[in-house]
């Protein structure tokens, strides 16, 4: 049928389903569900991301607990096979390690940065060098002197303990309830592996073996300070410059102190080579990463967390060095471990809650 003048246009007003406007309405709506469909996709793909998206303080733990934790529980078995392999002594180990740092120093200036920092935070950087080497020329030392196992637990439990004690009054930190039980926890756990051990010890060398546990409380107390002054630096190389400044100060000190105090040896025995080139290496990577843990949460929580160097070293301390762990070592180890999850839980918890609240 053919349609006159006009007919068109009627069509075009007509209310029923054949008009176009009629069309151009369903169009609309089809777009608007579309549209809706679209956000709804994308918002549940932002809350996939944010379920996906680590917290910061979760983040700077996990990084303590891996990276900053397990690695230098390596280190102690590592130090007592070379010094029982080649009489190497601690400030040897120690210079190796901080020439080492010192490579750092051609990465930086290759990036174009500066190699200590800016000039106002020159102090804080030497100050934090300078106590770093300190703690670990003690922690070092101890673990030829005593049972490495026993000294990783001392140093990790005084750092704690006094990161706590600044936390409380130095820094106005406040810790939850969660992180009181975690640090208490981790507290009884070192307790239990160190005190039967400092009941039980044998006459004729406990001189040596007391100063080997001070040694190791004040590597504990040294590396609770160092932790706490790096957290004070704020510049975007922090974490290069003090490494190259630990290196410079380690090697400086080390170098005289070594011919003054200890007999220098030259390593010959390929096992010696091997152990402090994993010393050197895996303390490295653990110095990166509690440092890098600090700038992300407290270091009263950082140290509770690289306990986890105290069950690493007496895993490495019963099957490698093949001396014993007794019940209350593993009893010790075990509560250690506890602590640490309800830490985490806690940290995960509260973060999301704070997240959820900025929504």
């Amino acid at each position: 049928m053919q349609l006159k003048t006009g007919k068109n246009e009627e069509r075009r007003k007509a209310p029923d389903g054949n008009g176009l406007e009629n069309g151009s309405k369903k169009q609309a709506v089809q777009e608007a569900s579309w549209s809706s469909q679209h956000k709804a996709t994308t918002t549940e793909a932002e809350k996939g991301q944010w379920k996906l998206r680590v917290p910061d303080t979760v983040k700077g733990l996990l990084v303590a607990l891996f990276g900053g934790g397990v690695p230098a529980g390596f280190v102690a078995p590592f130090t007592r096979i070379a010094y029982e392999a080649s009489q190497v002594p601690s400030l040897e180990i120690l210079l190796f390690r901080c020439v080492l740092h010192l490579l750092v120093g051609v990465y930086i200036k290759c990036r174009g940065a500066q190699l200590i920092g800016p000039r106002e935070a020159w102090r804080t950087v030497f100050i934090h060098a300078i106590i770093n080497v300190v703690s670990i020329a003690c922690a070092y030392s101890s673990f030829m002197v005593i049972p490495a196992g026993n000294a990783s637990t001392v140093r990790k439990g005084m750092s704690t303990l006094c990161s706590t004690l600044m936390a409380l009054v130095i820094d106005s930190y406040h810790l939850s309830i969660c992180d009181w039980i975690g640090l208490l926890g981790s507290m009884v756990g070192l307790a239990l592996i160190v005190v039967p051990d400092l009941v039980n010890l044998d006459k004729s060398s406990r001189l040596s073996d007391i100063f080997g546990y001070i040694l190791a409380m004040l590597g504990g107390l040294a590396l609770a300070m160092a932790l706490m002054i790096f957290r004070t630096l704020t510049h975007s190389s922090r974490l290069l410059t003090a490494v190259f400044t630990f290196g410079v100060v380690g090697s400086l000190l080390c170098a005289p102190l070594m011919s003054l105090l200890q007999k220098p040896v030259i390593p010959l025995d390929p096992l010696t080579w091997c152990c402090v080139t994993g010393i050197t290496l895996l303390a490295l990577f653990s110095f990166f990463c509690a440092n890098y843990a600090v700038t992300k949460t407290h270091p009263a929580l950082v140290c509770a967390f690289l306990h986890s160097e105290v069950v690493v070293t007496m895993m490495i301390q019963y099957y490698v060095l093949q001396e014993p762990v007794t019940a209350y070592g593993i009893s010790g180890a075990t509560i250690i471990i506890c602590s640490i999850v309800v830490i985490t839980a806690q940290s995960m918890t509260q973060d999301q809650q704070a997240s959820s609240g900025k929504k």
